[in-house]
């Protein structure tokens, strides 16, 4: 019977699959053979197989995917469900974004919990690793608010940051600080603020966001001087991170790169927003650099 489910495997998906439309090869699917090691060594992608089968009957088809699926031991609910871990997002851990508008993402106000997180990478980044792993029950909060610079930060940090008590904080601030807050105003409360963080729980793990920009809307004009304030920030940020030990993002690189394959307004619509395509950029690299900051993780299948 072994050699019917060689045939099936070997046989390109252009040609015809009748002559196996009968019970003997249903039999021999069920039945645990070398295919299975074969399938779990990579050496057949069952997923195209199954995508691109041409059965005359719809019957036979849904019976020959199940059957398969039972016989290699796929769960069909876990298919593609890997996610790499990040080593900071323990049980019960509090993860608090904070920042301005490109933080906000227009979140909500209340408790409610479709409307919360905004709808930038903050929630991309909650979205993924709250599905993933349920088990460890992750506190995702928002607290970013449109318009702030770091001196709204200061004002509202002792609420809005340290009675919050979170495990990891994401900071993002500096674009609405160009042009308006001195540099070394700028890093002066920045500085006091990450001490005073670190001062409250010293086991806290910082991520610093550094401002970006791209030439487009009402900054393209004056792209020189602008974005000459935004990279002395960019400094700033970098220096601070390295000072209180915290995982730096370098989003500028990314957007940077990303305009060799489109448009700079594909992923900035204004210059300073991103578009969902950019915040999706942005949840990645995020990802990328607390895991590589912290590694202690492994490649884990989600529950």
């Amino acid at each position: 019977m072994l050699k019917y489910l060689n045939r099936f495997l070997q046989m390109k998906i252009t040609k015809s699959f009748a002559p196996y439309e009968n019970q003997n090869l249903v039999k021999v699917l069920c039945r645990r053979s070398i295919y299975c090691n074969v399938y779990r060594k990579g050496e057949i992608n069952l997923t195209a197989y199954l995508s691109d089968l041409r059965w005359r009957s719809i019957p036979i088809t849904l019976m020959m995917a199940m059957t398969l699926l039972t016989c290699f031991n796929i769960p069909a609910s876990k298919a593609g469900s890997e996610v790499k871990n990040i080593s900071v997002f323990q049980k019960d851990a509090r993860i608090l974004f904070q920042g301005d508008s490109i933080t906000d993402g227009n979140r909500g106000r209340s408790a409610d919990p479709n409307h919360i997180l905004g709808h930038g990478y903050a929630f991309i980044i909650a979205a993924k690793y709250g599905a993933a792993f349920p088990e460890r029950n992750l506190v995702f909060i928002n607290r970013g608010i449109s318009g702030n610079k770091v001196t709204d930060l200061e004002a509202r940090w002792q609420i809005d940051t340290l009675d919050l008590k979170p495990d990891v904080l994401s900071i993002l601030i500096g674009v609405n600080d160009n042009n308006n807050v001195p540099f070394d105003q700028y890093e002066m409360i920045y500085d006091k603020l990450l001490t005073d963080t670190t001062t409250a729980n010293p086991n806290i793990h910082l991520v610093l966001c550094e401002p970006f920009s791209l030439p487009v809307g009402g900054v393209k004009d004056r792209w020189e001087a602008w974005f000459a304030g935004i990279k002395k920030r960019q400094e700033i940020v970098a220096k601070l991170a390295k000072k209180h030990h915290a995982a730096l993002v370098r989003f500028q690189k990314v957007f940077d790169d990303a305009c060799k394959r489109a448009p700079a307004e594909y992923w900035i619509w204004d210059g300073i927003h991103p578009t969902y395509s950019g915040h999706q950029l942005m949840a990645e690299e995020w990802v990328r650099t607390v895991q590589k900051f912290w590694p202690h993780s492994n490649h884990v299948e989600s529950e």
